[in-house]
């Protein structure tokens, strides 16, 4: 990757200072997992950058006081829709909503972690359900909307949020729901983003000549709701907080963690460029065990993965 991507800005960097002066006027986004933490940070720079912004949540009355509270600021409207992506249904019924509205940026953000496991009301694993599959079908009930944005002479863009996690599995596509083998939270989170990755490789092959980029986007360490299923005990033994419940230095902020989002969503040297793996605002290296904290693994930009990946998706959501 000698010919990297990168910017001025670096892991420090706030979603604000992203978007400082650019003109999002015109331009729509959805943000999903908007309410709290990196989400309703991304939907907040984008709003006071200009764009409109909705907000996709599972609790509409949390997703009420995020809006209300970025309204302060926003520079356009911030409205909320109901999303539930661990139930396709309700997918489906949020894209038969939006119809074909031009739609320039569709951010895939919400997402669920190390949780016990269980099962989407689609019977699919739960973390890979509801963070791979839920946000497949959302995209590709979507693309006639991005599309449209295309045809306004505007490109839109699909940003899929992954991890550092994605190193702990690649895609067990032989049971990718832990039918036939035993369940580790871990490994099945590592499975999901790595499945987060591979999506943006496929959806970019697929729809970038119709004028749809797609990046998967690491936000880097942030303490949020996304550790609900942790317990202070693991999170200690991790060195992720220390014994008076401190977060290690090493752990962004949500505005911080926003950034390489809110870059994948308007930097102007992504322009038509996709299936990257981004983190601090810019291209990842290849991993390296030298330098362990940042750098994407193979398996997840592996194109015959995202194929198969994309194959496995289409037979499971009918979509």
């Amino acid at each position: 990757m000698s010919d990297r991507i990168i910017s001025r800005f670096g892991a420090d960097t706030t979603a604000r200072e992203v978007v400082q002066g650019l003109d999002l006027h015109g331009r729509t986004a959805i943000v999903t997992g908007a309410a709290s933490g990196v989400g309703v940070e991304t939907a907040r720079a984008l709003s006071e950058a200009g764009a409109r912004v909705v907000l996709a949540v599972r609790n509409l009355q949390a997703g009420a006081r995020a809006a209300a509270d970025i309204a302060r600021t926003a520079r356009a409207p911030v409205t909320v829709e109901a999303l539930d992506l661990a139930d396709l249904a309700s997918v489906r019924d949020f894209t038969a909503r939006w119809g074909e509205y031009p739609l320039d940026l569709l951010i895939n953000n919400a997402g669920v972690m190390a949780c016990p496991l269980a099962y989407t009301v689609d019977d699919f694993e739960m973390q890979i359900g509801t963070n791979h599959f839920g946000h497949y079908r959302l995209a590709v009930g979507l693309v006639p909307a991005l599309l449209a944005a295309g045809k306004a002479g505007r490109n839109a863009r699909v940003i899929a949020l992954s991890s550092l996690g994605h190193r702990r599995s690649p895609v067990h596509f032989d049971d990718v729901n832990y039918r036939h083998r035993p369940y580790d939270k871990w490994e099945a989170y590592g499975q999901s983003k790595t499945a987060n990755v591979l999506f943006a490789v496929g959806f970019h092959k697929r729809f970038q000549d119709w004028g749809i980029t797609a990046n998967a986007v690491m936000p880097g360490g942030v303490m949020t709701a996304l550790q609900r299923h942790l317990s202070r005990e693991e999170m200690t033994d991790f060195g992720w907080i220390d014994e008076a419940g401190e977060v290690h230095a090493g752990f962004k902020t949500p505005e911080q963690g926003a950034a390489t989002s809110v870059w994948a969503a308007t930097a102007p040297e992504l322009d038509g460029i996709g299936g990257l793996y981004l983190e601090n605002c810019g291209q990842a290296p290849a991993f390296d065990p030298a330098n362990p904290v940042v750098g994407v693994m193979p398996h997840a930009l592996d194109p015959e993965a995202a194929d198969r990946l994309w194959e496995l998706s289409v037979d499971s959501t009918g979509a």
